[in-house]
């Protein structure tokens, strides 16, 4: 199946922004603990219309959304 254009507009989302209305969560969310406060946060995401998957992170080295490659 193609990805859907929500899904492609959410692919460029590089700094912030929320999922769209067709992303769910999909498993728990992952906390990583660092040093002084430093952790950070992930979650993945699926879509309902296309079946595209995202991981989402707080994790300043890393992309806000992250689409999986499969």
């Amino acid at each position: 199946m193609e990805i859907c254009r929500q899904c492609e507009k959410q692919a460029k989302k590089y700094r912030g922004g929320k999922p769209h209305g067709y992303l769910i969560k999909v498993d728990e969310r992952r906390i990583f603990k660092g040093n002084k406060n430093r952790g950070y946060e992930e979650q993945d995401y699926q879509c309902l219309m296309c079946k595209t998957k995202f991981s989402w992170s707080t994790n300043k080295n890393d992309l806000t959304w992250t689409l999986w490659q499969g």
